[in-house]
């Protein structure tokens, strides 16, 4: 009878431990997805304001993965049997240097970032005629103390700017200590400062330390979606961007997802958790899926059935393609 109840206890003990018993690891898994045409909380996820707009059709929806933290024993077991989620050390999600409120605001500077990024890209692409801005300023930069988030560069080092790409072009031939001119317009005034470059440690030109960014001359170009984290939206907000500012209907009704990070010049680059965004999208009825170019090999090994891939290294390969898949061409897969 001891027996058994030495028994019971420790089977109890051992329960009550691999439930409560918290372990370093997290789960990844299919997150929800949005429709970049659509609303969010009542409100237009992209809208415009003083620019020439046209009706739209379809789906362009943004795909994430979820993080479920503190698991115990017994959840990250079924976690890891389940097969849907990944289970992997929380330090590769959370680093140990960094408090989780510093990590949040990390992911949300990224989605930030991503967001004008996406505008500056659709301008790029559509051709608008476009102001340069100070997107952001690097901490501990030359820049710093000088320039300012939302300060127009009008010339850097004597030359008009018009696109993000020529201010690093500018630079291209000035050489870390020495001094550049920048003009720039704050509050409509115009101003001009003198800065020394510093080094940068992947290149051998002078550092300013502004991250560029552009918008629409005329008008405004609004991206809002709350309480999403990290870069990886970019190409579908840029798209839905281009959508609203072309005559015809971009995805000719189709229900298009996709993923992919996006730089002021269109370029598109390859992101994490690429498997978890397509069991969703394909779950909530996406036909096609965009894949960046970098991901390709690994979504090709893990697509679910019936969703369509299209690798893309730009917007205007997603563009190009979409166009094709509207007019019944053929399109590069993974």
């Amino acid at each position: 009878m001891l027996t058994v109840v030495a028994a019971a206890l420790l089977a109890l003990t051992l329960g009550v431990i691999g439930a409560t018993l918290p372990v370093p690891y997290v789960a990844l898994g299919p997150g929800p997805t949005y429709d970049t045409l659509g609303t969010y909380e009542d409100a237009e996820i992209v809208s415009v304001d003083g620019i020439p707009e046209y009706p739209t059709s379809g789906q362009l929806n943004m795909t994430t993965v979820s993080v479920t933290d503190r698991l115990s024993l017994f959840t990250s077991l079924y976690f890891w049997a389940a097969g849907d989620r990944r289970v992997i050390p929380r330090e590769a999600v959370f680093p140990s240097d960094r408090s989780d409120a510093e990590i949040q605001a990390e992911n949300a500077a990224q989605f930030e970032g991503s967001e004008a990024n996406a505008v500056a890209a659709a301008v790029n692409e559509l051709g608008l005629p476009a102001r340069v801005l100070v997107g952001g300023v690097v901490p501990d930069s030359p820049a710093v103390g000088v320039l300012e988030a939302g300060d127009e560069l009008v010339t850097v080092a004597g030359q008009p700017v018009a696109t993000a790409a020529e201010v690093s072009e500018r630079l291209a031939g000035a050489l870390p200590g020495e001094t550049v001119t920048i003009v720039y317009r704050r509050g409509g005034a115009e101003r001009q400062a003198d800065i020394v470059l510093g080094t940068s440690p992947d290149r051998p030109q002078g550092f300013l330390g502004v991250r560029p960014t552009v918008e629409p001359q005329e008008g405004e170009i609004d991206i809002s979606l709350n309480g999403i984290g990290g870069p990886s939206a970019g190409l579908m907000f840029a798209l839905a961007v281009v959508d609203r500012l072309t005559p015809g209907e971009l995805t000719g009704g189709r229900f298009v997802a996709g993923t992919g990070a996006i730089d002021p010049g269109g370029a598109v680059g390859a992101i994490d958790g690429v498997p978890f965004k397509m069991l969703k999208a394909r779950e909530v009825g996406a036909e096609v899926f965009l894949v960046p170019d970098g991901n390709c090999a690994e979504a090709a090994a893990t697509a679910p059935d019936g969703l369509q891939l299209v690798r893309v290294a730009s917007l205007g390969d997603a563009v190009d393609a979409l166009d094709a898949l509207r007019e019944g061409r053929p399109v590069t897969s993974c």
